[in-house]
This record gives structure tokens, C-alpha cells and sequence, in this order.
């Protein structure tokens, strides 16, 4: 499905993936923007290399955060970065921000992004 989108469109994918992308870009600095949470797991791992297949950066690891801002599941004195933001490459500069925003009974996750839509002309 990802493959069929042209590149002229804009496409996010946002999502719970309960992988772990790591702290570092090791190995991945086109995708993963060298901010991040943890260790990463063999999950992280597939997620980076699907980004990388699709020409996607992982938007949210190129803002250097809080600690606070960057874990999105935490339970007991575990915590982890599991909710990623994804984009394509081409559209890494639209992105502003991206962080967590803590609130009382969960942690929903959010981006600030910004782009000059142009109006297509009468055809």
C-alpha cells in the first residue's frame, strides 16, 4: 500500500508500533533523526528498515525532547518509546515538533507540522 503513494502526496502514518528504535541513529541516520528513548529491540529494527524501503524518516526522533516528552508508554519504573510518527523523506522540513504531552491517565503523543497548501487552478 505504501509503495502505490506518489511521492507528490503527502502521506503520515502515526501509530502504537510497541517497537523500540533506540536512543541513537546507528546504522539508520537517513531515518532516524538521532533523538530517541531506550535501547532498541528487534522490533525497532524491522520499523527502521521499512522506513528505510519506503523512503520514510521517522519524524519524531529528529527533535531533541525531554526525557518526558519522549516516552509514550510507562508502567511501574518502566518506561518506553513506542508511538512514531512517520513521513516521507521529502517532507521531513514540514515537520515542526513532535513530542509527548503528559495528561492525567495517558500520554497521547502530538506533532506540529506546517505547510503553504497551493489552490488548484479552475480546469
Amino acid at each position: 500500500m505504501v509503495r502505490g503513494i506518489p511521492h507528490t502526496e503527502k502521506l503520515f502514518i502515526g501509530g502504537d508500533f510497541n517497537d523500540h528504535i533506540g536512543a541513537t541513529f546507528r546504522g539508520y541516520d537517513n531515518v532516524h533523526g538521532g533523538f530517541g528513548f531506550g535501547d532498541r529491540n528487534r522490533g525497532g529494527t524491522s520499523l527502521l528498515n521499512f522506513d528505510r524501503a519506503f523512503d520514510l524518516v521517522i519524524a519524531n526522533s529528529s527533535f531533541p525532547e525531554k526525557r518526558e516528552h519522549l516516552v509514550t508508554f510507562q508502567i511501574l519504573m518502566a518506561r518506553t518509546q513506542i508511538d512514531y510518527l512517520l513521513c516521507m523523506k521529502s517532507d521531513r522540513g514540514l515537520c515542526t515538533d513532535c513530542k509527548v504531552i503528559r495528561v492525567r491517565t495517558s500520554r497521547p503523543f502530538i506533532g506540529s507540522w506546517s505547510w503553504t497548501l497551493r489552490s488548484r487552478g479552475r480546469g
